[in-house]
């Protein structure tokens, strides 16, 4: 059984990124949404274990929230995918469940 987990808190707030990596078994798919979307960022603390995830799980950032906060694509880690909405989507069609972290 495959399973999405979306995550739309800042690391910078809350815990949820890093409840959800300890949680989310290898093989699952984590999108980064809202907030969520600066834990994709390069040069940050939370790189080292973000930069760790994609190893054995697919990461991926939602491009419309990135622009909404003044980021660009250029600017993610390396081995997330920036994905639309459209993107969106098809992962949520992709997996049987979807866990969102709040």
């Amino acid at each position: 059984m495959s399973m999405l987990h979306t995550v739309n808190k800042s690391p910078f707030e809350r815990n949820t990124l890093t409840a959800c990596l300890g949680h989310s078994l290898p093989e699952s798919a984590v999108l980064l949404i809202e907030d969520g979307v600066f834990a994709a960022m390069r040069g940050t603390a939370h790189e080292n274990d973000v930069r760790e995830a994609t190893k054995d799980r697919k990461l991926y950032v939602l491009g419309p929230d990135l622009l909404a906060r003044g980021l660009a694509a250029d600017q993610v880690i390396d081995g997330i995918e920036v994905v639309d909405y459209e993107g969106f989507v098809e992962l949520t069609e992709k997996h049987d469940k979807v866990q969102a972290w709040l």
